[in-house]
């Protein structure tokens, strides 16, 4: 693969026009928001069958498209002047083992010049930094600059503390430093960034089905309920990309499967809806805290003791 620029410090002042590739999910709604109360205009590309149609409400001007058009959405931006992007949201995965899945999302030729190993000849890996480190270099060649989402919104980055909850079990520390080991090593392979631990046995891991059937499945095998789910930054985590998120849809899954407490990386972890998740978790007496590596280490020095 050709280089591509690496992830930049946060910007102090964002650039006058933004263009947000959108995705599932209320973050893209949180970032056009942030931006536009900020005085920025955002120039929505918005994908079909992922995006919310009330980001139209937050865009000086959308264009909705398939995931692989990539020569309209750049002729979109540069029609506008865009010269700064940024992508948030979810896209489904999954499509991906589809019969003909990239035919699915309508590819052209800006597609098929930088992804035809990866889906045509099937010579490149389709693993999570491989796609997006291509897409990142897409755009960088046309000569668009690719922002990380949280530049805009810094205040969805959480630091460390427990934010809800009764004082943790040892046995309950012993599992979220077990669950960080398991996810950062799953991250540095790029498999997934979440893992479902209970008394020192892993239930589930995330992998390309996504963290809600990783929660459904850790529920399934654990009826008695009671499980720790902990989610992290991958070792080599980029932010302009697959930052692992939490939101009100996440802890209803848990408390759906049984689970009491969520563990999540502290300043690497979007938390959505910061306030609705926090009054959830207090009226289910779950527990929410964000965690450092060196806490993780102060517990496996407690357990090796």
């Amino acid at each position: 693969m050709n280089e591509v620029s690496p992830n930049t410090a946060a910007i102090d002042s964002p650039p006058s026009r933004v263009g947000l590739i959108a995705g599932w999910g209320d973050f893209p709604i949180t970032v056009a928001k942030t931006l536009q109360e900020a005085g920025v205009e955002v120039y929505g590309a918005l994908l079909h069958g992922h995006a919310d149609p009330k980001l139209e409400q937050y865009c000086k001007a959308v264009q909705w498209s398939g995931v692989a058009r990539f020569g309209g959405k750049i002729r979109f931006f540069n029609r506008h002047r865009v010269a700064h992007v940024t992508m948030a949201g979810k896209l489904f995965k999954t499509v991906m083992f589809r019969r003909f899945a990239w035919l699915h999302h309508l590819p052209d030729w800006h597609f098929l010049r930088y992804f035809y190993h990866h889906f045509i000849t099937n010579r490149a890996r389709r693993n999570d930094d491989e796609l997006m480190l291509t897409v990142v270099k897409l755009y960088q060649d046309a000569g668009i600059h690719m922002a990380a989402a949280t530049d805009f919104a810094p205040q969805l980055l959480i630091g460390p503390g427990q934010l809800t909850g009764s004082v943790l079990k040892e046995s309950e520390w012993n599992d979220i430093a077990y669950g960080w080991q398991l996810a950062k090593e799953m991250g540095r392979l790029d498999i997934g960034q979440t893992v479902a631990v209970h008394r020192g046995v892993a239930l589930a891991v995330e992998a390309v089905e996504g963290t809600d059937a990783c929660i459904e499945r850790a529920g399934q095998l654990c009826r008695r309920g009671g499980f720790t789910l902990v989610k992290v930054a991958k070792p080599q985590q980029d932010m302009r990309f697959d930052v692992p998120t939490i939101g009100l849809q996440t802890l209803q899954n848990v408390h759906a499967a049984g689970g009491r407490v969520i563990a999540f990386e502290a300043h690497k972890t979007i938390v959505l809806n910061q306030e609705d998740v926090i009054k959830f978790a207090q009226k289910h007496r779950m527990v929410l805290i964000a965690v450092t590596d060196a806490q993780v280490e102060q517990i496996k020095v407690r357990v090796a003791s």
